[in-house]
């Protein structure tokens, strides 16, 4: 069964699908492996999740036109190019030596709940010392699986919109 012979729904729903699986792995390292999700997991988490719900209304639309591919290739682009840019703040923040390490701050929900929506986010993305704290999965810190993950699922959403099976 080769996928680039799928239709625009099947490679949609099968986007969606990698999502969840990504988002159900996320819940199994916070409850089973006991690795409890920073600020930046958790912004990594929405853009999964919003990546997500653009792969199933792209799935359950199925536009035949050209243009109504593109909106949801472009929505789904700008989840993954806005998921790399926190996993790679992410990944920065684990590579700096000890002593640079920001100091451990308030959780995410204090954040919100505590300033307004642009400093929160300000505070978030200064990060925190759970942050920098490297948890290896299969020789690679999680940021760095969630990077691939959103390189690939934005390279599947492009090839999804552009090759059309008749």
């Amino acid at each position: 069964m080769n996928p680039f012979s799928w239709s625009f729904r099947t490679r949609y729903l099968a986007g969606f699908v990698v999502c969840a699986g990504l988002m159900a792995f996320a819940l199994y390292a916070q409850y089973v492996m006991l690795l409890d999700p920073c600020p930046l997991c958790i912004f990594q988490r929405i853009a999964v999740c919003f990546m997500g719900l653009v792969f199933l209304i792209g799935a359950l639309h199925a536009p035949r036109r050209p243009a109504g591919r593109t909106v949801y290739t472009v929505l789904a682009i700008l989840g993954a190019i806005g998921g790399i840019v926190v996993a790679g703040r992410h990944l920065w923040l684990q590579t700096l030596p000890p002593d640079q390490v920001p100091a451990c701050g308030p959780g995410l929900g204090y954040l919100f709940d505590s300033f307004p929506f642009m400093k929160m986010l300000k505070l978030a993305f200064t990060g925190s010392g759970e942050c920098a704290k490297i948890e290896p999965i299969l020789g690679l810190p999680m940021p760095a699986w969630t990077v691939i993950w959103f390189v690939v699922l934005g390279v599947w959403a492009v090839i999804a919109a552009r090759r059309t099976v008749r």
